[in-house]
């Protein structure tokens, strides 16, 4: 009975969570920009057939900047409803979360040039 319910439970917060993922792509315009540049990744990966290793960095680096996407999305709709009418305080919140995740996308085409532009000799 209780495995059932944990079961239960636990499929439910997996359905919980990738309607949160169809609510960042349907929220944050630049959800869809970090969408298409990672379907770009993962096609130049496979054509360059980059190592294991570079796998595991472009993929920490993927989940780093949509993480950080989905975070954002979430502090500004949060904002949103609490405060609907412009207030400089909210504003520089959503400028932090935004600049969060301009920190790692940044990262993320370091790291992203650090793994193919050996390919491109």
């Amino acid at each position: 009975m209780y495995c059932k319910l944990f079961l239960k439970h636990r499929i439910k917060s997996f359905k919980f969570a990738f309607r949160g993922v169809v609510t960042m792509f349907a929220q944050g315009g630049n959800a869809l920009v970090h969408g298409f540049a990672t379907l770009c990744v993962v096609v130049a990966g496979i054509v360059c057939r980059i190592t294991i290793m570079e796998w595991i960095a472009v993929a920490i680096a993927v989940g780093i900047v949509m993480a950080a996407e989905t975070f954002n999305t979430a502090v500004e709709l949060l904002c949103d409803k609490i405060c609907p009418k412009y207030d400089s305080m909210i504003g520089k919140i959503k400028d932090l979360s935004a600049g969060a995740v301009l920190w790692c996308a940044l990262s993320a085409a370091l790291i992203g040039l650090l793994v193919f532009l050996p390919y491109l000799k």
